[in-house]
């Protein structure tokens, strides 16, 4: 099985305006409804939000890059396993779920060192 890349770098403008209402919809949930027991998991989430909003502004900037494609992938994988895994962990309240996180932050980091190449 082949694996296809999309070859239109402004499908990553499309992806940061999904990921842009995501982030808003969540963000603004955290804000004025999620009421979680242990106020610790209200930080967690909004550390998920500003992650995810911060680089979900990033990804509209994917299709100028040099390799958008790589920029664009690694800023969603981050995107979904930090700021996802986030959001799980401060919404169930529970910790387990948290393993994925790191990998997501370094596919943040990632994503701002191939800027560099």
């Amino acid at each position: 099985m082949r694996m296809v890349i999309p070859t239109d770098p402004m499908l990553w403008h499309k992806v940061a305006a999904v990921s842009g209402v995501a982030a808003l919809g969540l963000g603004t949930y955290g804000a004025h409804m999620f009421r979680p027991q242990n106020p610790r998991y209200k930080e967690i989430w909004q550390t998920a939000s500003l992650y995810h909003l911060v680089h979900t502004a990033a990804l509209v900037g994917a299709p100028i890059t040099k390799r958008p494609n790589i920029f664009g992938g690694l800023l969603t994988t981050g995107i979904v396993l930090f700021s996802g895994t986030c959001y799980t962990v401060a919404y169930l309240e529970d910790r387990k779920f948290s393993s994925p996180a790191p990998i997501g932050g370094f596919a943040f980091i990632a994503a701002w060192a191939s800027l560099l190449f």
